[in-house]
């Protein structure tokens, strides 16, 4: 059977180009590991990359038409709105008869399945959670399977959970297409699911409320990287598992088994995992093997609020890690909720001095995100469950999404003028890494002189709002009229290009 997979175009607006948790990293291998499973079972693939080869939906229409497909399969990425586009393309495929079947898998849809539903009657239904077993059973079986959800013939829409894989060794490679490979590094999967429960994150919930964190031997991911060097003869990689080491003694076990087999392959790569995991021994062995990036989920430099985030880690396990990770050489990337719900004055204080004590606030693409970031409450995740028993979930345009009221309200205005402040420098420095401003050869000195406006504007309202000062409308519009105007005056040394070529690299790991 012929199956096209769409990876559909994203448009993000630019007030929410910081927000980087709409999907994990992990999900940037669904389509890929669809498709391996597909294959494997005699049906012929297309794989079309509307985001990361810039289609457009007539780009992607013309290519169904060519390709001909009995069934189209959607990897949905939640774009901070209700993907009407994506609705409408659906209508018109159907309505020109030009695809049978159209389900659609991922994140989003396991969990506003019935949302979506009801917006787009047209899918003839939606993947719930790991959707390689049961796209592939749906095939077979030609109705609605476990791990789907979908209308029946009155209307009502069903839903029925699977079980997580349990071998994923047993699972085919996924297919990586061209647009993947002009990446630079090569996502790969080492491990799905997390041993933590942190009440913001919903990889496990994704999986299923009984999942656990599953491994790949060592040996599986040696072979698959093996292959992409022989095929690719790429040497840069990025395992996309939130949780990279695993539990206990078994995980940082097999975490020193697959830094040996790795150190002979002469590649580097980069990981992501739990503060509490981040022992010398493994990391100088993974360091060894190649290890060059990490990110580490610090989320707060207050014990208190890691108790209200249910981390189950303590800030001296954050600082800890931090330690070890910088003896060996690696200087990590770090995830953090500067601005929780609940949060107090004195919880953003704790925070902003336990970044300043260990060294975070140096790196301009660190502060911006530190300082700025909120919780940010998406639907299957415990902290919107819990924010919903008390009535305090402020619904966007779809249910997946939500905001909720702070608790305090100089916690609020602090939250606003950082979002509006480093929100503007990241739509300047966007022209960068869009090529179409150049970095001058003092940029990492003009970088500098941005991070220290970020820091200071930050600490100068706080510490107004700390002596009592609510900061009024007027007043938080002026600090921020001023910050920014002081970002822009230094964006204006750097270098207009006008043919938008010498592109400077963002910063970061792989894509989602």
């Amino acid at each position: 059977m012929k199956i096209l997979l769409l990876e559909h175009p994203r448009q993000i607006a630019s007030c929410r180009c910081n927000d980087i948790a709409n999907t994990p990293l992990a999900s940037s291998l669904i389509t890929g590991s669809v498709a391996g499973m597909l294959q494997s079972r005699g049906h012929q693939i297309s794989i079309v990359e509307g985001f990361l080869d810039g289609l457009n939906y007539n780009d992607i229409y013309e290519k169904v038409v060519s390709f001909k497909p009995a069934v189209m399969g959607v990897h949905m990425v939640y774009n901070w709105e209700d993907n009407q586009q994506l609705y409408t393309f659906i209508r018109r495929l159907k309505s020109k008869g030009l695809v049978d079947k159209i389900v659609g898998y991922g994140y989003y849809p396991t969990f506003a399945c019935q949302e979506i539903l009801a917006f787009c009657p047209e899918f003839d239904g939606l993947l719930v959670g790991e959707p390689e077993q049961t796209f592939a059973e749906w095939l077979e079986t030609g109705k609605p399977v476990a791990g789907m959800a979908w209308r029946d013939s009155r209307g009502g829409i069903n839903m029925l959970r699977r079980e997580p894989i349990a071998d994923l060794d047993a699972l085919p490679d996924p297919v990586r297409t061209e647009a993947m490979m002009r990446m630079g590094e090569v996502n790969i999967e080492g491990s799905r699911g997390c041993y933590g429960r942190c009440v913001f994150c919903y990889i496990n919930p994704y999986y299923g409320d009984d999942s656990r964190w599953r491994p790949k031997s060592p040996e599986r991911i040696i072979r698959e990287i093996d292959s992409i060097i022989d095929k690719y003869g790429s040497k840069k990689f990025y395992f996309t598992d939130p949780n990279f080491f695993g539990p206990g003694q078994m995980g940082q076990r097999r975490s020193l088994k697959l830094a040996a087999l790795l150190k002979d392959r002469n590649i580097c790569f980069g990981i992501e995992g739990r503060v509490n995991d981040i022992h010398q021994q493994t990391i100088s062995a993974l360091v060894e093997a190649g290890l060059e990036q990490i990110l580490v989920g610090l989320e707060s430099g207050r014990d208190e609020s890691l108790k209200r985030l249910n981390k189950l880690t303590t800030v001296a396990q954050n600082e800890r890690a931090l330690q070890i990770l910088r003896q060996n050489g690696i200087e990590p990337n770090v995830g953090f909720i500067m601005f929780e719900p609940d949060s107090s004055l004195a919880d953003i204080r704790t925070n902003f001095e336990f970044l300043r004590r260990n060294d975070l606030l140096k790196n301009i693409f660190i502060t911006a995100n530190v300082l700025y970031h909120p919780q940010i409450v998406l639907q299957g995740t415990p902290a919107y469950r819990n924010l919903q028993q008390q009535g305090r979930l402020n619904l966007k345009a779809t249910t997946y999404e939500s905001e909720t009221d702070f608790k305090v309200p100089e916690v609020a205005r602090l939250s606003a003028i950082m979002a509006r402040v480093t929100n503007y420098f990241f739509v300047k420095v966007d022209e960068v890494w869009q090529g179409r401003l150049t970095e001058p050869a003092n940029a990492a000195d003009l970088y500098q002189a941005i991070n220290q406006l970020l820091v200071g504007c930050f600490e100068k309202s706080l510490s107004r709002l700390e002596a009592g000062d609510a900061m009024d409308d007027t007043a938080a519009a002026e600090a921020i009229d001023k910050v920014k105007a002081e970002i822009g005056a230094v964006f204006e040394q750097f270098i207009r290009n006008e043919d938008g070529c010498g592109l400077s690299a963002a910063p970061g790991k792989g894509c989602a």
